[in-house]
């Protein structure tokens, strides 16, 4: 309550209570009277000071703010949000996966930077670098909004050291066209021949070749437009009517060997849903988790590219290599099973959107242009094409040639590898 002192209701201020402690008491930005019990009069003293300057100073933040738990706060945060879809999806996965499960039930006041520190050292033991990192970065989102609503008066995420993420053999794989075209596209199913040899002669993503519709391609001019894409999220499919970025909406030209694997798809297989070219056998969108599966990754086995099945008498025998590099092998009756058991089991293998960085890299190497190069794929500044695939080339006779200690012939100095006398 507060005091009065000649008819006047005060501001703030100390008071002694029947049970000998020392209660500050003031007003909020608001108007309303709080208060605050200390064991010493000291306390309440330096307590009231802080509480009178931050008011003033508009940095006022309510001492039993903090009160409200993260979980509450979170679903709060979440409810605000209006990312794409497939955003949401991940990010709402995570949250309620790992991030809500740990803090849920926590005071926002509670949390400090050693709880949330030793949280993610022990999920850096169990969970990928970009999983702890993305656990981070939401408890973060959800402690900043917290400081920016008054609730508590600093973000104890900051600082919080993530693991960091090392880049492996099996990132961001280069396959040489050579192969791509005389092993991989050959061993495709017929039916998804054209969505890989779109990929990897076009350079696009997944869900703008799978979103490829009949209004986009021009087959007679040998030209593709990227105008949409499919996304996919818990399952089900949807068209995007527009593609990532702005820079994303781009006409890209079709090879000549592309062309002719698309007038075969064309005229083999009917337009599904929208006039989509790579439909499934129902009509709808290719889902890209069953695609590689299903599709993709027997499809490189048969290549050559991921583990080895070979004939072995009237058997069949798979070879592979598990997460942890043991090699195992294995017999069966059948080819199929053993393709579907190396494909399933087999760690690494080139990914579908490696035929996206083979096809850029492709062209670096041919010599085209960063500026083209950067169009093509989609990309906002050409900084990111140049940082992604200027390193990547990796043609060491070019090393060789430029560092050849053979110095050309010169007329002058007689016949080649003559002493030059002192």
């Amino acid at each position: 309550m507060a005091r009065r002192t000649g008819g006047r209701v005060m501001a703030g201020g100390i008071r002694k209570t029947a049970a000998g402690n020392w209660r500050a008491y003031w007003r909020d930005p608001a108007g309303r009277q709080t208060s605050k019990t200390f064991g010493t009069k000291r306390e309440a003293t330096v307590f009231l000071a802080q509480m009178t300057a931050t008011t003033s100073s508009g940095a006022y933040v309510s001492p039993h703010a903090g009160r409200v738990t993260f979980g509450e706060h979170a679903r709060a945060w979440m409810a605000s949000w209006n990312n794409e879809a497939t955003t949401l999806a991940r990010d709402a996965s995570i949250m309620r996966t790992h991030v809500l499960a740990q803090w849920g039930s926590w005071q926002l006041a509670k949390i400090d930077h050693m709880a949330v520190q030793t949280w993610i050292t022990g999920l850096s033991a169990r969970l990928s670098p970009a999983t702890v990192a993305e656990c981070r970065r939401l408890t973060s989102a959800v402690m900043r909004s917290a400081v920016r609503n008054r609730l508590i008066p600093f973000n104890p995420c900051e600082e919080v050291k993530v693991p960091r993420r090392r880049r492996r053999d099996t990132d961001d794989q280069v396959i040489d066209r050579n192969s791509f075209r005389r092993r991989l596209l050959p061993v495709v199913p017929d039916r998804h021949r054209g969505i890989v040899a779109v990929a990897g002669g076009c350079g696009l993503r997944w869900g703008e070749a799978a979103g490829l519709c009949a209004d986009a391609l021009d087959l007679d001019r040998g030209t593709l437009r990227v105008i949409r894409t499919v996304i996919e999220v818990a399952g089900h499919t949807s068209f995007k009517p527009f593609p990532k970025s702005t820079a994303g909406r781009r006409s890209v030209p079709l090879p000549g060997w592309l062309t002719t694997i698309l007038r075969e798809h064309r005229e083999r297989y009917p337009l599904g849903e929208g006039d989509m070219i790579f439909a499934n056998e129902v009509g709808g969108a290719l889902r890209r988790t069953l695609f590689r599966s299903r599709v993709w990754r027997p499809a490189l086995v048969r290549a050559g590219q991921l583990g080895s099945v070979t004939p072995d008498g009237e058997l069949f025998a798979a070879r592979w290599t598990d997460d942890a590099g043991k090699r195992h092998r294995r017999l069966f009756d059948d080819e199929p099973a053993a393709v579907r058991h190396v494909a399933r089991e087999c760690a690494g293998g080139l990914r579908f959107h490696d035929l996206r960085h083979s096809y850029a890299t492709w062209l670096v190497d041919d010599g085209v242009p960063p500026n083209m190069v950067q169009r093509v794929m989609g990309h906002e500044r050409s900084s990111t094409t140049l940082d992604l695939y200027t390193r990547r080339t990796e043609d060491p006779t070019r090393i060789l040639r430029a560092l050849d200690d053979e110095e050309p012939d010169d007329p002058d100095d007689g016949p080649a590898g003559a002493q030059v006398p002192a």
